[in-house]
C-alpha cells in the first residue's frame, strides 16, 4: 500500500448540512441521502464544506494510489473511505458528536481505526494529513499511532481553511504534488503566507 491521505471532516452541523438532510430538499444529493443506498461520504462532505473539502478530496484522489488511500476523519466513526455510502440519519448522528479530545466517542473511534490502519500498512507507506495541523484534535491521536509515518504538506503552515482548499485545487490543476514533512517535531504554526492569486 502506498501513500494514504487522511482528510479532516466537514462541519456536520452547519447550514449546508441542514440543507442536505432536509426532507424538503429537492436536489439529487439530498434525494440520495434519503434513500437506503445513501450517497458517497466524500461527495456529501464536499457539499457541506465547499472549497475547503473539495480541494482536499480532489488532491487526495489525484495522488493516492487508489480510492482505498482516500480516508475521511469522521466525528463519530473514525476513519472511513471517501467512497463509503452514508445516509441522512448517519449525518445527523455525526452532527451530535463534538470533535474534541475530551469526547471519548470521537477520540476512541479515531484511535481504533487509525491503529487498525497502521497495522495494515507496509513499512514504506506514509500517511498524509490534509487538515488543520495547528490543532491537536487530529495530530495528537494520529501522531501517537503513526509516529514518523504521519506527514503533512509544509505549505499548510499559516494557511486558513479556504486557502488550503484553494492551494490543493491549484496543485491538482497543475499536476504538482506538495512537499511533505513529518508532523512530529515540525513547526505547525507560522506567519500567514501571501494570498493565492485568483484562478482565471
Amino acid at each position: 500500500m502506498g501513500r494514504i491521505f487522511l482528510l479532516s471532516p466537514a462541519n456536520c452541523g452547519g447550514r449546508r448540512a441542514s440543507q442536505v438532510v432536509s426532507d424538503r430538499a429537492n436536489f439529487s444529493l439530498a434525494h440520495r441521502l434519503r434513500s437506503p443506498e445513501g450517497a458517497p461520504l466524500g461527495e456529501v462532505f464536499a457539499f457541506m464544506s465547499g472549497l475547503y473539502f473539495r480541494g482536499k478530496l480532489a488532491y487526495a484522489r489525484a495522488y493516492a494510489a487508489d480510492e482505498a488511500g482516500v480516508l475521511v476523519i469522521t466525528p463519530h466513526a473514525g476513519l472511513r473511505r471517501a467512497a463509503t455510502p452514508v445516509t441522512g440519519d448517519e449525518l445527523r448522528a455525526a452532527a451530535r458528536v463534538d470533535i474534541s479530545l475530551t469526547n471519548p466517542t470521537y477520540r476512541e473511534a479515531l484511535q481504533a481505526s487509525a491503529t487498525q490502519l497502521a497495522a495494515a500498512l507496509g513499512p514504506a507507506a506514509r500517511v498524509v494529513l490534509l487538515g488543520s495541523i495547528a490543532s491537536d484534535k487530529y495530530v495528537s491521536i494520529l501522531g501517537a499511532v503513526f509516529g514518523e509515518r504521519l506527514l503533512f504538506p509544509v505549505d499548510f503552515v499559516g494557511r486558513g481553511d479556504m486557502s488550503r482548499g484553494g492551494l490543493l485545487l491549484r496543485c491538482v490543476r497543475e499536476g504538482r504534488q506538495l512537499d511533505y514533512v513529518p508532523v512530529l517535531g515540525a513547526t505547525r504554526h507560522g506567519a500567514r503566507p501571501p494570498r493565492l492569486t485568483r484562478l482565471r
